[in-house]
């Protein structure tokens, strides 16, 4: 290989492991025609180098676009075959280099930001054009953006704990996760569906898809990791309107208990009822706080968004779980990184556009309908005409429209160890590394399928 042509495939890898899986051959079911191989590839390379520059240039934030590629996909399961390849080969030739465990922001200017731009350039986030200052100028930000979005981590550009958390997890442990991830994939690789709905609870998100594309993307707040969401399989039946909540034992032990405990009035001022075996209401006042009689009694929340736990609108999912999708008056967590806040149910960041695709093959109920309902304070529900399949999956690290995505194993279900795996990415950074920067690997090295 000449000293040009090695040049230029480094630089055109250096795209990223983000954007190399496209340029790998990655299609919907393998190659597709959209990903064959130019008749000039010296060409390609070319061109994929200016364009990448062009969206720096262009778009300064160099923001991830939302993926049409259902994370439940073969496109999905082949594109992450082809990350594990990209990562193990990683691992092999030693990695990527730590960071130090400093806060780094445009304006930066220390070694530091050297080692950042090393660590990003080696997973493909930033271009090794950038060079090796230690001033963190927009490149970089553009970088860490990009990197923050791959790992669901707001893309706000600066560096702090939980970036440099990711950015210190091994290349062996993250080839390590795609793996285990992978078999999780290719478990749904059977017909899921022509519509159907994903929720991935470490990605806190819900996707609905029809004919293979993505319909509609949302946010979602899912179980915490003492009352975690469930992995299932069920069917959306039904859509309830202002409905009302009735409260589990569990939560009647764990929530309001001790917030009547704090203050007397929570009930009365969260409008939630409360009733006997016989279904006469009692007033809270009548029950003694400081024990667990409260568990003998019903508890109803009375409809309305504006404090209603589920706000306008549920889901139903029959499960033998009791979990259930659901609208929240408490709408800034889907602003959030962190929304593992539930106790076991999901809330559902625009339930309405989520709710009218559910709802679009259902005779009466049209988008103006659908907010006449919630508008009218009533109870009202509407049974789906063909119940939509919904799975609920757990799913920490995937490929898909050239983007390689990780998401933090919340419930620890990879067998990795957040805290070995922390452990490990700190002690790399405390190692002098005596290769120093990991170099790209060339494109014409990585074997086409």
């Amino acid at each position: 290989m000449s000293k040009l042509t090695s040049s230029i495939s480094r630089r055109a890898f250096a795209r990223g492991l983000t954007f190399g899986l496209a340029a790998l051959g990655a299609g919907r079911c393998g190659l597709t025609e959209a990903f064959a191989a130019p008749a000039d590839p010296m060409a390609a390379l070319f061109s994929e180098q200016a364009e990448w520059v062009q969206k720096y240039d262009a778009d300064p934030r160099l923001a991830v676009p939302r993926t049409t590629t259902p994370i439940l996909s073969q496109q999905t399961i082949a594109e992450t075959e082809r990350a594990i390849a990209l990562y193990q080969d990683l691992a092999a030739r030693g990695g990527w280099n730590g960071v130090p465990a400093q806060t780094m922001k445009l304006g930066s200017r220390n070694n530091a930001v050297v080692a950042l731009r090393q660590r990003l350039v080696a997973s493909g986030d930033l271009d090794s054009s950038a060079g090796a200052s230690p001033v963190f100028d927009s490149y970089v930000e553009a970088g860490v953006k990009r990197f923050q979005a791959r790992h669901g981590i707001s893309p706000t550009g600066v560096v702090a704990q939980q970036t440099l958390a990711a950015l210190n997890v091994p290349a062996q442990v993250r080839a390590r996760q795609l793996e285990i991830n992978l078999v999780r994939l290719r478990s749904f690789s059977s017909n899921l569906g022509h519509r159907h709905v994903t929720m991935n609870i470490p990605g806190a998100s819900v996707e609905t898809v029809e004919g293979g594309q993505v319909a509609t993307h949302h946010a979602a707040g899912v179980g915490k990791i003492d009352r975690q969401s469930p992995v299932m399989q069920a069917r959306a039946v039904e859509v309830n309107f202002n409905p009302f909540w009735t409260v589990p034992a569990s939560i009647i032990r764990k929530d309001l208990i001790p917030k009547m405990q704090a203050d007397p009035n929570y009930l009365t001022d969260n409008r939630i009822r409360v009733y006997n075996s016989a279904g006469v209401e009692v007033a809270p006042r009548a029950i003694n706080w400081n024990s667990l009689e409260a568990t003998q009694y019903k508890f109803r929340q009375d409809p309305g968004g504006d404090v209603n736990s589920l706000g306008f609108v549920r889901i139903n999912i029959p499960n033998p779980h009791g979990v259930y999708m659901h609208d929240t008056p408490a709408k800034g967590i889907f602003g959030d990184d962190f929304r593992f806040v539930s106790s076991g149910c999901v809330r559902v960041q625009n339930v309405r556009d989520y709710v009218a695709w559910l709802l679009k093959d259902t005779p009466g109920w049209s988008r103006d309908q659908i907010d006449d309902a919630i508008r009218s304070g009533q109870r009202v529900d509407a049974r789906l005409t063909q119940a939509v399949p919904v799975y609920w999956i757990y799913v920490t690290a995937w490929a898909n429209d050239g983007l390689i995505q990780f998401r933090d194993d919340i419930y620890q279900r990879d067998g990795l160890g957040a805290s070995a795996a922390l452990a490990a990415a700190s002690a790399r950074a405390d190692e002098p590394q005596a290769g120093g920067l990991l170099e790209p690997m060339p494109l014409a090295e990585i074997p086409r399928r």
